[in-house]
Protein backbone atom coordinates (compact mmCIF):
# COMPACT_ATOMS: atom_id res chain seq x y z
CA UNK A 1 0.00 0.00 0.00
CA UNK A 2 1.45 3.44 -0.90
CA UNK A 3 2.93 5.61 1.79
CA UNK A 4 3.22 9.27 0.94
CA UNK A 5 4.75 12.24 2.70
CA UNK A 6 4.87 15.74 1.31
CA UNK A 7 7.63 18.19 2.10
CA UNK A 8 7.32 20.87 -0.57
CA UNK A 9 9.81 21.43 -3.36
CA UNK A 10 12.95 19.36 -2.98
CA UNK A 11 16.05 21.47 -2.62
CA UNK A 12 18.74 21.06 -5.32
CA UNK A 13 21.29 20.29 -2.60
CA UNK A 14 19.34 17.11 -1.78
CA UNK A 15 19.92 15.76 -5.30
CA UNK A 16 23.19 14.74 -6.89
CA UNK A 17 23.83 14.35 -10.62
CA UNK A 18 26.16 11.74 -12.09
CA UNK A 19 27.22 13.09 -15.50
CA UNK A 20 28.57 9.72 -16.66
CA UNK A 21 25.31 7.91 -15.96
CA UNK A 22 23.18 10.94 -16.79
CA UNK A 23 21.04 10.35 -13.69
CA UNK A 24 20.00 12.26 -10.60
CA UNK A 25 20.35 10.60 -7.21
CA UNK A 26 18.71 11.30 -3.85
CA UNK A 27 21.29 11.99 -1.17
CA UNK A 28 21.09 10.87 2.45
CA UNK A 29 23.31 9.85 5.34
CA UNK A 30 23.59 6.62 7.29
CA UNK A 31 21.75 7.01 10.59
CA UNK A 32 21.92 3.43 11.90
CA UNK A 33 23.75 0.20 11.06
CA UNK A 34 22.75 -3.13 12.57
CA UNK A 35 23.95 -6.66 11.84
CA UNK A 36 20.67 -8.61 11.74
CA UNK A 37 22.05 -11.94 10.45
CA UNK A 38 25.63 -13.07 9.81
CA UNK A 39 25.30 -11.92 6.17
CA UNK A 40 22.75 -9.10 6.34
CA UNK A 41 23.15 -5.55 7.64
CA UNK A 42 20.22 -3.22 8.23
CA UNK A 43 21.15 0.27 7.04
CA UNK A 44 18.90 3.25 7.82
CA UNK A 45 19.42 6.30 5.61
CA UNK A 46 17.87 9.65 6.51
CA UNK A 47 18.19 13.37 5.80
CA UNK A 48 16.27 16.12 3.99
CA UNK A 49 16.59 14.42 0.61
CA UNK A 50 15.09 11.18 1.91
CA UNK A 51 11.93 12.78 3.24
CA UNK A 52 8.71 12.81 1.25
CA UNK A 53 9.50 10.00 -1.18
CA UNK A 54 6.70 7.93 -2.68
CA UNK A 55 7.12 4.23 -1.88
CA UNK A 56 5.00 1.10 -2.13
CA UNK A 57 6.11 -2.00 -0.16
CA UNK A 58 7.97 -4.34 -2.51
CA UNK A 59 9.65 -1.56 -4.48
CA UNK A 60 13.42 -1.16 -4.79
CA UNK A 61 16.08 1.52 -5.12
CA UNK A 62 19.20 1.64 -7.27
CA UNK A 63 22.13 2.60 -5.08
CA UNK A 64 25.32 4.29 -6.31
CA UNK A 65 27.94 2.06 -4.68
CA UNK A 66 30.91 4.09 -5.95
CA UNK A 67 32.12 7.50 -4.81
CA UNK A 68 30.24 10.02 -6.97
CA UNK A 69 33.34 12.17 -7.12
CA UNK A 70 35.66 9.39 -8.27
CA UNK A 71 36.37 8.74 -11.96
CA UNK A 72 34.65 5.69 -13.44
CA UNK A 73 35.83 4.11 -16.68
CA UNK A 74 33.20 3.09 -19.20
CA UNK A 75 33.99 -0.60 -18.68
CA UNK A 76 33.29 -0.23 -14.97
CA UNK A 77 29.75 1.15 -15.36
CA UNK A 78 28.24 -2.23 -14.48
CA UNK A 79 29.87 -1.93 -11.04
CA UNK A 80 28.44 1.53 -10.23
CA UNK A 81 24.80 0.67 -9.42
CA UNK A 82 23.30 -2.07 -7.29
CA UNK A 83 19.57 -2.67 -6.75
CA UNK A 84 18.19 -3.31 -3.27
CA UNK A 85 14.63 -3.88 -2.09
CA UNK A 86 13.48 -1.42 0.57
CA UNK A 87 12.96 -3.07 3.96
CA UNK A 88 10.93 -0.15 5.33
CA UNK A 89 10.26 3.56 4.83
CA UNK A 90 8.46 5.82 7.31
CA UNK A 91 8.61 9.13 5.42
CA UNK A 92 11.75 10.21 7.31
CA UNK A 93 14.19 7.35 6.88
CA UNK A 94 14.63 4.49 4.41
CA UNK A 95 15.99 1.09 5.45
CA UNK A 96 17.93 -1.36 3.28
CA UNK A 97 19.12 -4.86 4.20
CA UNK A 98 21.90 -5.78 1.73
CA UNK A 99 22.94 -9.43 1.59
CA UNK A 100 26.69 -10.04 1.66
CA UNK A 101 27.34 -12.11 -1.48
CA UNK A 102 31.14 -12.08 -1.20
CA UNK A 103 33.59 -9.65 -2.76
CA UNK A 104 31.42 -7.82 -5.32
CA UNK A 105 31.03 -4.02 -5.43
CA UNK A 106 27.71 -4.09 -3.60
CA UNK A 107 28.96 -6.34 -0.81
CA UNK A 108 32.09 -4.22 -0.31
CA UNK A 109 29.97 -1.07 -0.22
CA UNK A 110 27.54 -2.48 2.35
CA UNK A 111 30.32 -3.83 4.60
CA UNK A 112 32.16 -0.50 4.57
CA UNK A 113 29.24 1.74 5.60
CA UNK A 114 29.43 3.55 8.93
CA UNK A 115 27.08 5.98 10.66
CA UNK A 116 27.47 9.40 9.03
CA UNK A 117 28.50 8.09 5.60
CA UNK A 118 26.70 9.52 2.58
CA UNK A 119 24.46 7.27 0.47
CA UNK A 120 23.09 8.18 -2.98
CA UNK A 121 20.24 6.31 -4.59
CA UNK A 122 17.51 6.60 -7.20
CA UNK A 123 13.93 7.09 -6.06
CA UNK A 124 11.92 3.92 -5.26
CA UNK A 125 10.63 2.09 -8.32
CA UNK A 126 9.11 -1.19 -9.46
CA UNK A 127 5.73 -2.92 -9.59
CA UNK A 128 6.42 -6.07 -7.57
CA UNK A 129 3.77 -5.17 -4.98
CA UNK A 130 0.84 -6.90 -3.29
CA UNK A 131 -2.50 -7.20 -5.04
CA UNK A 132 -5.00 -5.90 -2.51
CA UNK A 133 -7.94 -7.81 -4.00
CA UNK A 134 -6.25 -11.23 -3.69
CA UNK A 135 -8.22 -13.99 -1.95
CA UNK A 136 -4.94 -14.80 -0.17
CA UNK A 137 -1.23 -14.11 -0.61
CA UNK A 138 1.44 -16.73 -1.30
CA UNK A 139 5.14 -15.87 -0.91
CA UNK A 140 8.02 -18.10 -2.09
CA UNK A 141 11.70 -17.25 -2.43
CA UNK A 142 15.14 -17.37 -0.82
CA UNK A 143 17.41 -14.87 0.96
CA UNK A 144 17.39 -12.30 -1.82
CA UNK A 145 13.59 -12.22 -1.68
CA UNK A 146 13.31 -11.84 2.10
CA UNK A 147 13.68 -8.06 2.21
CA UNK A 148 10.92 -7.40 -0.33
CA UNK A 149 8.73 -10.01 1.36
CA UNK A 150 9.24 -8.34 4.73
CA UNK A 151 7.99 -4.99 3.44
CA UNK A 152 5.05 -6.57 1.60
CA UNK A 153 3.98 -8.66 4.60
CA UNK A 154 4.21 -5.65 6.90
CA UNK A 155 1.92 -3.68 4.62
CA UNK A 156 -0.86 -6.27 4.48
CA UNK A 157 -4.08 -5.75 6.46
CA UNK A 158 -4.33 -7.79 9.67
CA UNK A 159 -7.13 -9.90 8.21
CA UNK A 160 -5.26 -10.82 5.02
CA UNK A 161 -4.67 -14.54 4.55
CA UNK A 162 -0.99 -15.44 4.10
CA UNK A 163 0.85 -18.61 3.06
CA UNK A 164 4.45 -19.03 2.03
CA UNK A 165 7.85 -20.59 2.25
CA UNK A 166 11.31 -19.03 2.43
CA UNK A 167 14.56 -20.91 1.85
CA UNK A 168 17.84 -19.94 3.52
CA UNK A 169 21.15 -21.68 4.15
CA UNK A 170 20.47 -22.18 7.85
CA UNK A 171 18.38 -20.93 10.78
CA UNK A 172 20.86 -18.12 11.45
CA UNK A 173 20.03 -16.57 8.06
CA UNK A 174 16.34 -15.95 8.77
CA UNK A 175 15.32 -12.29 8.70
CA UNK A 176 12.71 -11.22 11.29
CA UNK A 177 9.81 -11.32 8.84
CA UNK A 178 6.36 -10.08 9.87
CA UNK A 179 3.76 -12.85 10.19
CA UNK A 180 6.56 -15.42 10.27
CA UNK A 181 4.27 -17.92 12.00
CA UNK A 182 2.27 -18.13 8.76
CA UNK A 183 5.37 -19.05 6.73
CA UNK A 184 7.47 -22.20 6.54
CA UNK A 185 11.27 -22.13 6.40
CA UNK A 186 13.50 -24.57 4.55
CA UNK A 187 17.25 -24.92 5.05
CA UNK A 188 19.44 -25.99 2.15
CA UNK A 189 22.77 -26.12 4.05
CA UNK A 190 25.80 -25.86 1.76
CA UNK A 191 23.79 -26.44 -1.44
CA UNK A 192 23.47 -23.61 -3.95
CA UNK A 193 20.30 -21.50 -4.13
CA UNK A 194 20.40 -21.70 -7.94
CA UNK A 195 17.71 -23.96 -9.41
CA UNK A 196 16.83 -24.99 -5.88
CA UNK A 197 14.87 -28.21 -5.76
CA UNK A 198 14.28 -27.81 -2.02
CA UNK A 199 12.34 -24.55 -2.44
CA UNK A 200 10.15 -26.13 -5.10
CA UNK A 201 9.55 -29.11 -2.80
CA UNK A 202 8.65 -26.76 0.06
CA UNK A 203 6.16 -24.92 -2.17
CA UNK A 204 4.66 -28.22 -3.30
CA UNK A 205 4.18 -29.25 0.35
CA UNK A 206 2.18 -26.13 1.28
CA UNK A 207 -1.43 -26.78 2.29
CA UNK A 208 -3.17 -24.11 0.21
CA UNK A 209 -6.88 -23.30 -0.19
CA UNK A 210 -8.64 -24.91 -3.13
CA UNK A 211 -8.98 -21.67 -5.09
CA UNK A 212 -5.96 -19.69 -6.38
CA UNK A 213 -4.78 -16.56 -4.61
CA UNK A 214 -1.94 -14.34 -5.81
CA UNK A 215 1.63 -15.65 -5.62
CA UNK A 216 4.76 -13.53 -5.26
CA UNK A 217 7.89 -15.40 -6.37
CA UNK A 218 11.27 -13.72 -6.07
CA UNK A 219 14.96 -14.58 -6.03
CA UNK A 220 16.93 -16.81 -8.39
CA UNK A 221 15.39 -16.84 -11.88
CA UNK A 222 15.33 -20.58 -12.60
CA UNK A 223 13.92 -21.39 -9.16
CA UNK A 224 11.17 -18.80 -9.63
CA UNK A 225 10.33 -20.43 -12.97
CA UNK A 226 10.17 -23.88 -11.37
CA UNK A 227 7.83 -22.70 -8.60
CA UNK A 228 5.64 -20.92 -11.16
CA UNK A 229 5.47 -24.12 -13.23
CA UNK A 230 4.37 -26.01 -10.13
CA UNK A 231 1.56 -23.55 -9.40
CA UNK A 232 0.36 -23.31 -13.01
CA UNK A 233 0.82 -26.89 -14.19
CA UNK A 234 0.26 -28.87 -11.00
CA UNK A 235 -2.18 -26.71 -9.06
CA UNK A 236 -3.95 -25.15 -12.04
CA UNK A 237 -3.33 -21.49 -11.18
CA UNK A 238 -3.81 -18.86 -13.91
CA UNK A 239 -0.48 -17.41 -15.01
CA UNK A 240 -1.76 -13.90 -14.30
CA UNK A 241 -2.07 -14.87 -10.63
CA UNK A 242 1.67 -15.56 -10.32
CA UNK A 243 3.91 -12.47 -10.05
CA UNK A 244 7.61 -13.17 -10.58
CA UNK A 245 10.59 -10.97 -9.69
CA UNK A 246 13.89 -12.63 -10.70
CA UNK A 247 16.74 -10.90 -8.88
CA UNK A 248 19.66 -13.01 -10.07
CA UNK A 249 20.88 -16.14 -11.80
CA UNK A 250 24.42 -17.54 -12.11
CA UNK A 251 26.53 -15.91 -14.80
CA UNK A 252 24.16 -13.01 -15.59
CA UNK A 253 23.90 -9.40 -14.43
CA UNK A 254 21.19 -6.81 -14.42
CA UNK A 255 18.06 -8.95 -14.01
CA UNK A 256 16.46 -6.06 -12.10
Amino acid sequence: MPTEATSGRRRPADLLFDPLLGLFFVRGRVEEVEQVTPRVRRIRVSGPGVRGLSWTPGQQVRVHVKDLGAPVWAGMLRDVLRTYSVWSYDGEGLELCPLDHGDGPGSRWARSLRVGDEVSFRKPEGNFCVVESAAYHLFAGEETASVAFGAMLRGLPDDARVHGTVEVAGPQDRLPLPRASELTWSFRGAATAAASASLVAAARALDLPGEPGVAYLAGEARTCQAVRDHLVKERGWPRRSVLVKPFWTPGRRGLD
